[in-house]
């Protein structure tokens, strides 16, 4: 099977590249700089500048993972622009190649599995939240939801569409534990604000199986969450992972300490969601790693 990738070489990406490749799939992924990610990526890799690229090689399926970070800097009205444009724009060409793949082939590939994020349901306080709870309206939801309805449009062409909102992605050399681990280390680590915020998180490993399993299963489609069963709150993912790392956890930072320094962003840190994979689960999904220790025992070692 040909799958087109876009995100290919990012945190995910490889991951997902990787198991794709051992499982004999042909990848075809999209890159602004295919000399520079070549490296990253399994030998054999088709990488090429843009979606509409892939015209003359037809992907039977697409997984659309692109989007510039959310948190790499302060959500000025400029951030907010590019945030969303970096996901709008690179879904709508997926939409595009799906409309010239049907007009030149007769069909457009057969699924997309498309990311999304935990930030659609913006802040939920202590509620658990399933794929049918109602959004808070905030920045985060409005991006995540004109990202949604943007991968909508490849339904218009048969394309069966399955959307991942995903939690924090943990795993080694990346992700959200890249940026925890080193004051940790020191002994420098705390909770957030006062630390009842949920973070929603999955192991990378699972939220690639997440991604295969909606590939192959060809009577789902809609919106799932892609977190693990056990979310847990900001003090509790502070207290967890200082424990595995032999180390104290005892310097919170205030709540103003971030509103000052992050602005609007802080909303990342400070609000949560008690987020569930409730429909994953209903269709027989098995996680590797449900519980925060044992995804991080893997991961630290």
């Amino acid at each position: 099977m040909r799958v087109l990738i876009t995100g290919g070489s990012g945190f995910v990406g490889q991951a997902l590249c990787r198991r794709l490749e051992e499982a004999g799939h042909r990848l075809l992924v999209v890159s602004r700089d295919p000399d520079g990610v070549r490296d990253r990526l399994p030998a054999g890799t088709d990488i090429r500048r843009s979606v509409l690229d892939f015209v003359d090689t037809p992907p039977d399926a697409l997984v659309n993972l692109a989007g510039e970070s959310i948190a790499a800097r302060r959500w000025s009205d400029a951030q907010k622009e590019r945030l969303i444009d970096s996901r709008v724009n690179v879904t709508r060409d997926l939409a595009m190649l799906c409309e010239q793949l049907t007009a030149t082939q007769g069909r457009a590939p057969a699924v997309m599995v498309s990311a999304s994020a935990m930030g659609f349901y913006g802040d939920q306080g202590e509620r658990v939240v399933t794929e049918e709870t109602p959004p808070h309206d905030e920045f985060a939801h409005r991006l995540c939801k004109r990202w949604e309805e943007v991968a909508g449009e490849v339904t218009t062409f048969g394309t069966r569409l399955s959307i991942l909102r995903l939690g924090l992605v943990l795993d080694a050399g990346g992700g959200t534990l890249q940026k925890m681990l080193p004051p940790f280390k020191l002994g420098l680590g705390g909770r957030f604000g006062h630390g009842r915020q949920y973070m929603p998180w999955v192991h990378r490993q699972d939220l690639v199986s997440m991604i295969l399993f909606l590939i192959e299963r060809d009577d789902l489609d809609g919106p799932f969450n892609g977190s693990a069963p056990n979310p847990v709150t900001n003090a509790e993912f502070t207290r967890t992972l200082a424990r595995h790392l032999h180390r104290p956890a005892v310097l919170p930072v205030p709540a103003l300490v971030l509103e000052s320094a992050f602005g609007e962003m802080s909303r990342l840190l400070l609000t949560g969601a008690d987020m569930r994979p409730r429909r994953l689960e209903e269709v027989g999904f098995v996680f590797r790693f449900p519980t925060l220790d044992e995804a991080l025992a893997d991961i630290l070692g």
